[in-house]
C-alpha cells in the first residue's frame, strides 16, 4: 500500500490555508455570516487541514511543537461532528488570528527541509 510522505499533508494543510485566504479575501466579518457558501467551503477546508495534520506522524509532530497540532485535530472532530452547530465567531477568529501564523511556521519547516535535501 502506498504511503503518503508527511511532507505532501503538509502541503494539503498550505493549500486549504490559500484556497480560505482566497474566499475571505475582501469579506467583512457580517459578509461572511450572510453568506453559506463561504462558510461552507471555509468549514471543509478547516477539515481538510484537520485531516492532514491527523496524517503528521506523531515524531514529526514533536519535532514542531510551534504547530498546534492537537488543535487542528481537535478542531477538524469538532467540525465534522457538531453536524450543525458551527460557530461561526470562532471559526472568523481561527481564519484571521491563527491561520497566518500556521501558514508562516509549516512553510518555513517545508524550506528548511528543502534546503537540507537540495
Amino acid at each position: 500500500m502506498f504511503k503518503k510522505d508527511w511532507r505532501l499533508f503538509a502541503q494539503d494543510i498550505l493549500e486549504s490555508i490559500a484556497r480560505i485566504e482566497s474566499y475571505v479575501a475582501d469579506l467583512a466579518y457580517e459578509d461572511f455570516l450572510a453568506d453559506n457558501k463561504t462558510q461552507d467551503a471555509v468549514v471543509r477546508n478547516l477539515e481538510i487541514i484537520g485531516e492532514a495534520a491527523r496524517h503528521i506522524p506523531q515524531d514529526v509532530q514533536s519535532q514542531h511543537p510551534g504547530i498546534p497540532w492537537a488543535q487542528l485535530i481537535g478542531l477538524r472532530n469538532r467540525l465534522i461532528h457538531g453536524y450543525f452547530v458551527v460557530d461561526y465567531e470562532i471559526v472568523w477568529d481561527i481564519v484571521k488570528n491563527e491561520l497566518p501564523g500556521l501558514k508562516r511556521k509549516l512553510a518555513a519547516i517545508l524550506e528548511e527541509l528543502r534546503g537540507k535535501t537540495a
